[in-house]
């Protein structure tokens, strides 16, 4: 088996496609020796070193300027049913075939707070989980739209009959095309809104209750994406090296210039550091401002713009566009 090559003849087969082979092998040989096969060898002769350990890449997810692009994209899209489909993917973290089969009555309010019923799925368990206001107007906007649904799903096709799974993925492909963000697979989104989850403070335990992981074991694999631990620690080592390598002490922490504005103070973090809460505030659902707040939104979407922070300047821009046509609204 390490000498066969795969499809293409270039490269050895896959370690999982071994890995499976010979498992299927080392189980055959288990099952004959139990079953006292006459012709059975007195002791499997697939030894658990002979099986290659599996290979453990890290998830593909959307960095954050990517996912930025494809969400601005998705926020846009002409197709109601198709944004709320790749809505429901990227916001809720939920699978493929979850989404096509959500029921039309999965939406429930308990307290102030909207819930949605995922249906049982991969691992065979249903769950609940939060709706950001957003998704709960596009669902009220898309049933008062779509009209009685025939199939008793949320979602379905022209033809009423539910939506298969390379649908979705062409939905998702779709956005992708229109963002100019290259292939988006719909796991993908699942990933990186684990990813974005976990490093903006998120616990694991959360996560998993988001996504319904049975096991730590299934959830902890984002935690050792872009670990912010290991990155603050090791640039405020270098920073230290730096500093007492060609700065003078305390000059680097200490200038003005270094100093990004906040609403009631200013953040000495360095600048190639990047921050989990740094939009934390204003990218809450509970987040709330208004026409006094203006000249303060502006002081820092000028300082963000004055620090390269473009993602952050970006925020404020958009938190001013709102308020002014609101006003524009009311006058």
């Amino acid at each position: 088996m390490a000498a066969r090559t795969g499809a293409t003849g270039d490269k050895p087969i896959a370690t999982q496609t071994v890995r499976h082979n010979l498992g299927m092998v080392r189980t055959f040989f288990e099952r004959v020796i139990d079953w006292g096969y006459d012709d059975a060898p007195r002791r499997v002769p697939v030894f658990t070193g002979d099986i290659p350990k599996a290979d453990e890449p890290l998830p593909r997810f959307l960095d954050d300027p990517t996912a930025a692009k494809f969400m601005a994209a998705l926020a846009t899209d002409p197709n109601r049913r198709r944004r709320l489909m790749v809505e429901l993917l990227a916001r809720t973290g939920m699978r493929v075939g979850e989404l096509a089969g959500v029921r039309d009555d999965a939406m429930y309010k308990i307290g102030s707070t909207w819930w949605l019923r995922v249906p049982v799925g991969k691992l065979h368990n249903d769950r609940m989980v939060p709706l950001h206001p957003m998704l709960v107007g596009l669902i009220n906007d898309y049933r008062t739209w779509r009209g009685e649904s025939r199939t008793g799903l949320l979602v379905e096709r022209d033809d009423h009959r539910p939506f298969d799974r390379r649908t979705i993925h062409r939905y998702v492909a779709a956005v992708a095309r229109r963002a100019g963000v290259g292939h988006v697979h719909p796991h993908q989104l699942r990933h990186t809104l684990a990813t974005q989850c976990i490093h903006r403070g998120m616990s694991l335990d959360a996560v998993a209750a988001l996504l319904g992981h049975r096991s730590p074991r299934m959830t902890i694999v984002y935690a050792r994406i872009s670990d912010a631990t290991v990155a603050e620690q090791y640039f405020r080592a270098i920073g230290a090296v730096e500093s007492q390598a060609a700065v003078p002490a305390g000059e680097r922490s200490s200038s003005p210039a270094l100093k990004r504005l906040l609403g009631n103070g200013r953040c000495t973090r360095p600048l190639e550091l990047d921050c989990r809460f740094q939009t934390i505030c204003e990218s809450c659902g509970f987040y709330e401002t208004g026409a006094e707040f203006v000249p303060v939104l502006l002081r820092q979407r000028d300082d963000a713009a004055a620090h390269a922070d473009v993602a952050r300047a970006d925020l404020y821009n958009e938190l001013i566009r709102v308020i002014n046509e609101g006003a524009s609204s009311t006058a």
